[in-house]
């Protein structure tokens, strides 16, 4: 199905956005959202009138930033080999990272350069009170994304997304979770940005090592935002990220809407990874019945015959139950 588009003024309210984009967990482009943004009026006057606005919310932080040599052409990956990358880290201030953007802009530059995910409360104070999106629920802060033309891996992110494009184009072709298996996954404990990565998304059609992405390479839906758009991407929705303009900006911002505390459940499939992963299949197949019951709960809630009196750790969460199965767990993971 193409992805869902609607209007901003629609899902402005949290509330609202919650319900009607974050509950169904599913991509959403919201043309326009962030077009109103004094950033925006900016990028629309070009790439010096942009980093002018930005450099007055300069809080000097430095940040880490990509930087390849134009052979790569934007494309940040691994190397000839898994252990390393095809590009180096440099610890740049803002101001800096934007005067090179700025050079690496012109034709035949020998280099290009991204700073990504940069706190902008840290290192733009100020920026998010002037350039705000609605939907998103108080306290969230927003990244900063900015750099020439880039191609970003497909990857998932474990929170909410929000990216709001403020100045060229980015163009994400979208793969749902349940291609996990056949997306070829590289190493998680050694990643470019945090991140694992699709090894076959970034291969040449057919590529021999990857028979099975070719199942699913007509699966993808690419949407491409134009200054001022926004995309919604829910949690484990796999993405690649190109930007594709001399010089480029986005926003974006994290978060868990639906989270009972500070518990991710990327660290539950972790320490179930060496809990169950390497049992015998026969029991690999019990506990996955087990799961579906008390967590998937595909049907019913497994304590739906009992009275709500006694169902114990089986009640809500929000009547003290998330702290007492902590409790437990905390205990059993301190023997």
């Amino acid at each position: 199905m193409p992805v869902r588009e609607l209007s901003v003024e629609t899902v402005a309210e949290p509330d609202v956005f919650r319900r009607e984009v974050a509950e169904l967990c599913q991509p959403v482009v919201l043309r326009g959202a962030c077009a109103g943004w004094p950033a925006a009026a900016a990028a629309r006057q070009g790439p010096e009138a942009l980093f002018a606005y930005l450099r007055q919310f300069d809080g000097g932080a430095s940040a880490q930033a990509f930087v390849g040599e134009a052979a790569i052409t934007g494309r940040y990956f691994y190397g000839a080999n898994a252990d390393g990358f095809n590009f180096r880290r440099e610890q740049l201030g803002l101001s800096e990272a934007l005067n090179r953007i700025a050079r690496n802009a012109a034709p035949a530059s020998p280099e290009t350069l991204y700073l990504g995910s940069i706190p902008a409360d840290a290192h733009l104070p100020g920026f998010s009170a002037a350039n705000r999106a609605p939907s998103i629920p108080p306290g969230v802060e927003p990244r900063i994304w900015v750099g020439n033309a880039s191609h970003v891996a497909c990857h998932y992110d474990t929170f909410d997304n929000l990216a709001c494009v403020v100045a060229g184009q980015r163009r994400f072709t979208l793969y749902p979770p349940q291609a996990v298996a056949d997306l070829y996954v590289g190493p998680i404990d050694h990643t470019m940005a945090g991140q694992p990565v699709s090894l076959a998304a970034a291969a040449e059609p057919g590529d021999p090592r990857y028979p099975r992405f070719e199942a699913v390479r007509d699966q993808a839906e690419v949407v491409v935002l134009e200054a001022g758009d926004a995309l919604y991407l829910p949690k484990l929705w796999w993405h690649q990220v190109e930007a594709t303009q001399p010089v480029n900006l986005l926003v974006n911002y994290w978060w868990d809407g639906f989270s009972a505390g500070p518990d991710a459940p990327y660290l539950a499939m972790m320490l179930a990874m060496i809990a169950i992963g390497e049992r015998p299949a026969p029991e690999r197949d019990a506990w996955r019945a087990f799961f579906d019951h008390y967590v998937f709960r595909p049907d019913r809630h497994p304590a739906e015959h009992l009275p709500e009196g006694q169902r114990g750790v089986l009640g809500p969460l929000a009547a003290g139950n998330y702290g007492r199965l902590r409790a437990m767990i905390m205990r059993a993971l301190r023997l």
